[in-house]
């Protein structure tokens, strides 16, 4: 604790997102290494995926497919909750380690997930959720976000979990910062059961928590001609192409994330991989087995943004070691103060 006009306390919060490109995990599908359980060092998780169903109309239409989100919720739990590792079983045993669910929502495709350590479900008031599409029409969710909120002691917290508008034409990087405006506009959180939360203690708006982590399928591109691009991502010179990353550009000119920072990204690109394999789905002559032409190059899809005060980022990386998806996945380790509430 920290001492000071108002007592603090600092917290580790985990983030994490992937796109899992519409496939089911496989039942053996062990999660300990991106959600880094040897460390045993994380007070929250913060989980966010993409495309957990396929994105047709009879997923983005029909009735919600929740089996994929139980999945998942299965084998997070058995991720943060093992006694596999020595330290983290006696950790959990002695010391209030187990983790607990605190929220989770599903919106087609997209899924949040949100746990604590189990001696902190106490310190939590306020819970919320928001989803808000922004897919086909403006309003389905095939894209969009789902929001989760709450009040730890006497500071607030809200985590994004967004899938913006695709595609690498001229002109698609204007519909992410309009779906990303919208995501901020239109989320608002009211209480359980329609009833808002006591006046002014917990932000009905994004943008009013003090300490905000936004993360997803951000879909930003490299804007860069083709050939500089491909002659980048044969010598590997990621530095170079990152030149060229659309969201850089947009947190640089401070257009449409003013107010927002994003970690030092040192990673390879985490979009497009040919599935199972470690090689980046790009070809060299530009056409791709078959039919299709790939003018894609590489690119950081996945990305992990925070706003607010008393939020230090400590490590942002990819985990490479997934292979399931198109997708790699993505961290990000924030130490995060909380001031005490009163009483």
């Amino acid at each position: 604790m920290l001492g000071g006009q108002s007592e603090t306390v600092k917290y580790r919060v985990f983030a994490g997102t992937w796109n899992v490109g519409g496939l089911a995990p496989p039942d053996d599908l062990d999660l300990e290494d991106w959600l880094d359980t040897k460390n045993d060092s994380y007070d929250i998780y913060v989980l966010g995926f993409q495309e957990i169903v396929p994105l047709n109309a009879r997923n983005v239409l029909g009735p919600k497919q929740r089996r994929a989100a139980m999945k998942w919720q299965l084998l997070i739990g058995d991720a943060l909750n093992s006694t596999r590792h020595g330290a983290a079983g006696m950790h959990g045993q002695g010391q209030g380690g187990a983790f607990r669910c605190l929220m989770s929502k599903q919106m087609v495709g997209i899924f949040v997930s949100v746990w604590t350590r189990s001696s902190l479900c106490r310190h939590v008031r306020h819970p919320g959720v928001c989803s808000v599409g922004a897919g086909v029409l403006g309003r389905l969710g095939n894209k969009g976000a789902v929001s989760v909120r709450l009040l730890l002691h006497g500071t607030s917290f809200c985590f994004v979990c967004c899938h913006l508008a695709s595609g690498g034409e001229k002109g698609d990087a204007l519909r992410r910062n309009a779906d990303a405006a919208g995501i901020l506009s239109r989320t608002s959180f009211l209480g359980f059961g329609g009833v808002a939360a006591a006046p002014g203690e917990v932000p009905k708006k994004i943008l009013g928590h003090d300490r905000v982590v936004l993360l997803g399928d951000l879909n930003y591109r490299i804007a860069m001609d083709d050939d500089e691009a491909r002659q980048l991502v044969r010598a590997r010179k990621w530095g170079m192409l990152l030149e060229g990353d659309e969201l850089l550009l947009e947190l640089s000119s401070g257009r449409q994330f003013h107010g927002w920072h994003e970690g030092h990204v040192t990673f390879a690109p985490t979009y497009k991989y040919s599935r199972n394999s470690d090689h980046l789905h790009w070809c060299a002559d530009g056409v791709a087995a078959g039919r299709e032409k790939q003018h894609r190059a590489p690119a950081w899809c996945d990305r992990i943004l925070w706003r607010g005060k008393g939020m230090k980022q400590v490590r942002y990386e990819r985990c490479g070691c997934y292979r399931l998806s198109d997708h790699r996945p993505v961290r990000a380790l924030f130490h995060a103060v909380c001031e005490l509430a009163d009483g």
